[in-house]
């Protein structure tokens, strides 16, 4: 081949300066430049045609596993945060807040619950203390709820910080001076979603008492309509006094970092599949017999929680169900998260165990408990305390990628507020009443998982993803009282109050 181009060559180049006589080192030059510039462009060439269509890291990886996605979905969508509306945390007080004085008046606590109902609890405590201008004695935690919990505030929070960063609000002291313990007080169950002229009201306890104790501290502030230093305030208590107690966070800022160090990026998913959730809400969809049975008498046999007869069926309907372990990896391949994803499973132990948890794992078999996270030396002085595992569990939910809850409950709604105060991280909240239709149609056969259902679910859940938005007021329709039970928790969205825009009125930092 070389020879035929260099005699190809030759002959052009005699025939073009046929009226000059060209030496032999001037062939050989003008042979060797064609020749080299003939092999440069055939390699540039190829090497364009290889660079226009690079083997996609992705459909690497699927062919390998076998597994092609039917829709696939753009990286940033499944993961990124995309809501740059220039808002920000805004929790400082206006120039007309002042602290509370009264140092001679005491409000105790017992805080009700499990941990995230505490923790709103408190963070309205400390607004209320505020209000009836009194001295906060340090909360009990609740020991008589379903788990048994004997932990003490300074187990689960950082206490002296509690006290330091609220001082600037209110005085809070350890525990109620000795010379009143023995003193009379006023035992208040106070009145749930109460505006401020209600405690202010209320300070007529003082002219007969000087310690007032509350039995119950869930859901005693209003959600709406309250002045915006006290919503600050409640922001204040919940997302900064509120820190959880260094044995707690030095290990939860340890397992978000193994997660991280694991895969990078990863989902919490809070699923809510525990023995006292089903047995509460009456969900027994996917449950055997001897299962819905089990559920039933413990219902039946605990004392405080009122409803005894639920009908399941209706429940699903609804959307007043947990997703179960299926539903929840059903739910997530439509979305478009590949079955490598990794998935922090925040919750206690899963009803029925192995059993109904497989249904998720085959879907999604990278499943990471705290367990297989930690070492048991690490998890050994948090062993039987359900408030402090359930601390950890919210670390890692907070700091997540995605935050997805299987059931809107206290945590769910409580985790959402703190993610939307951050930042507004992304959180996927399952639209459960508009699911159980599609799932009705996938059991009957009239659809099948695919394009089809991928695309229902993702136009579901387009606007259900964390974006900022104000918080919702009370159901049309509903009056009186009820109205409040129907409004949007405070700590689900603290927006507008405590988040901010740049040119907000309420921006007062």
């Amino acid at each position: 081949m070389v020879s035929r181009v260099s005699y190809r060559s030759s002959s052009l180049l005699t025939g073009r300066f046929h009226a000059r006589k060209l030496s032999p080192s001037i062939i050989t030059f003008y042979t060797m430049f064609i020749f080299s510039f003939s092999v440069f462009v055939l390699f540039y060439v190829r090497h364009i045609s290889v660079d226009e269509d690079p083997p996609h890291p992705l459909l690497s990886q699927q062919s390998k596993s076998h597994q092609v996605p039917e829709l696939p979905v753009h990286y940033k969508q499944l993961w990124d945060t995309l809501f740059n509306h220039g808002l920000h945390q805004c929790v400082k007080p206006t120039t007309k807040y002042k602290a509370a004085q009264g140092f001679d008046r005491y409000l105790t606590v017992r805080s009700n619950g499990g941990l995230n109902q505490m923790r709103t609890g408190i963070s309205d405590m400390v607004a209320v203390a505020h209000i009836m201008n009194a001295t906060l004695v340090i909360p009990q935690l609740d020991k008589r709820s379903f788990w048994k919990d004997s932990s003490v505030f300074s187990d689960v929070f950082d206490e002296f910080h509690f006290i330091e960063s609220l001082k600037g609000d209110i005085r809070i002291v350890s525990e109620l001076p000795k010379n009143l313990e023995g003193v009379p007080r006023a035992r208040k169950h106070f009145t749930s979603w109460s505006g401020v002229s209600y405690y202010e009201e209320m300070t007529r306890l003082w002219s007969d008492y000087q310690v007032i104790h509350v039995a119950k501290s869930d859901s005693r502030l209003a959600n709406n309509d309250l002045p915006l230093d006290i919503q600050r305030l409640r922001c204040r208590a919940m997302y900064h006094a509120l820190r959880f107690s260094p044995p707690i966070e030095n290990l939860g800022k340890r397992l978000v970092d193994r997660l991280r160090s694991h895969g990078g990026r990863y989902i919490a998913l809070h699923l809510r599949y525990e023995k006292d959730m089903l047995s509460f809400t009456g969900c027994a969809y996917g449950l055997t017999d001897a299962e819905s049975e089990e559920l039933r008498i413990l219902r039946e046999n605990t004392n405080y929680w009122k409803v005894k007869k639920i009908n399941s069926t209706e429940q699903r309907v609804g959307g007043f169900c947990p997703l179960t372990p299926k539903e929840v990896g059903i739910f997530l391949h439509a979305l478009g998260y590949p079955p490598s994803t990794p998935i922090y499973i925040a919750a206690g132990e899963i009803y029925g165990g192995n059993t109904h948890l497989s249904e998720l794992s085959s879907r999604y078999p990278n499943l990471i408990f705290k367990e297989s996270l930690a070492t048991p030396e690490e998890l050994k002085d948090f062993a039987n305390h359900a408030s402090q595992t359930a601390a950890l569990d919210y670390i890692i939910c907070v700091e997540s990628d995605v935050f997805v809850p299987s059931y809107s409950g206290n945590m769910a709604r409580a985790v959402e507020g703190h993610r939307r105060f951050l930042g507004h991280r992304k959180t996927i909240n399952p639209d459960r009443k508009g699911l159980v239709g599609i799932f009705y149609m996938l059991e009957t056969g009239e659809l099948e998982e695919g394009r089809e259902l991928s695309n229902m679910v993702q136009r579901m859940h387009k606007n259900r993803q964390g974006a900022p938005r104000k918080r919702h007021g009370s159901l049309p329709g509903i009056k009186g009282r009820a109205r409040f039970r129907t409004e949007e928790p405070f700590y689900e969205n603290p927006y507008p109050e405590c988040i901010c825009g740049s040119k907000s009125k309420l921006d007062i930092t």
